[in-house]
């Protein structure tokens, strides 16, 4: 099936593994000229060959944070004018809430609310002008379910949620879509890192804290991180126009809720 993204322009944040790279390469192998950022040069290289051996299409890479001013002019420098913007940036780490300090928040609410607003605010111009844009955010599944350990996740990605549920209505009479993915469990590092950490706590291996894991997923297994970044395909193809500041929740069914 052609989803119309062929020869279109896209800047993939935090790209070089887990979500972010499943989103580019899915979006590669539509046709789109991807640009992906990363922290790591090497890792950032590994990921775009990975890219071109799967899909035939080379990629652009622009190394650096996303979270600082200095990373997103790198990648703005190297993607100026995308048709499609992913936003993605790691999550902050668990931990209870009264050990954090000021300083820890305003480092979420800088990596996960507002580095996708100042990359937005960078690109939304053109794509308005070019009457063709889609803003995919890859938030969390605790935006509608909170998890107790993440609170600074829980509350950065849910200040972007409600900013963008308003911007979402004012771009879209120009073909500007923005969209949220928000995943569940998907087999990423992030994931194994903390069943790891889990495991040690409970007492099992990091093999049976990832089965107990799955228990309470309905779909009895962990996200395919292909299945993700092929969702993404659907909410930037160019027959999306109609989707409007929705929240895609992928979980597997963890979510209980009759109505989202």
């Amino acid at each position: 099936m052609d989803v119309g993204l062929k020869g279109r322009r896209a800047l993939v944040c935090a790209a070089s593994k887990g979500l972010g790279l499943a989103c580019a390469t899915a979006l590669a192998r539509e046709g789109v000229a991807v640009t992906i950022t990363g922290r790591t040069l090497a890792t950032l290289e590994n990921a775009a060959a990975g890219i071109l051996e799967q899909t035939g299409a080379q990629v652009s890479i622009a190394p650096g944070d996303i979270a600082t001013p200095e990373g997103r002019a790198m990648a703005l420098a190297a993607c100026p004018e995308p048709d499609i913007l992913v936003n993605n940036a790691g999550g902050p780490p668990p931990g209870d809430f009264r050990d954090w300090q000021r300083e820890d928040w305003l480092k979420a609410l800088d990596a996960n609310m507002l580095t996708p607003i100042e990359l937005i605010k960078a690109v939304v111009d053109g794509m308005i002008g070019r009457r063709f844009g889609r803003i995919v955010n890859i938030t969390s599944s605790a935006v509608k379910s909170p998890i107790p350990t993440l609170g600074l996740s829980n509350g950065a990605r849910s200040g972007l949620t409600g900013f963008l549920g308003g911007l979402a209505r004012q771009v879209a009479p120009y073909n500007v879509t923005i969209n949220n993915l928000l995943p569940g469990s998907f087999l990423t590092d992030r994931l194994r890192n903390m069943s790891v950490a889990a495991a040690q706590e409970n007492g099992l291996t990091p093999e049976e804290e990832m089965a107990e894991s799955t228990r309470a997923i309905p779909a009895g297994r962990f996200g395919d991180p292909a299945e993700f970044g092929d969702a993404c395909v659907f909410l930037c193809a160019s027959s999306s126009g109609y989707i409007v500041g929705q929240n895609l929740l992928l979980d597997g069914g963890a979510f209980r809720a009759s109505f989202g």
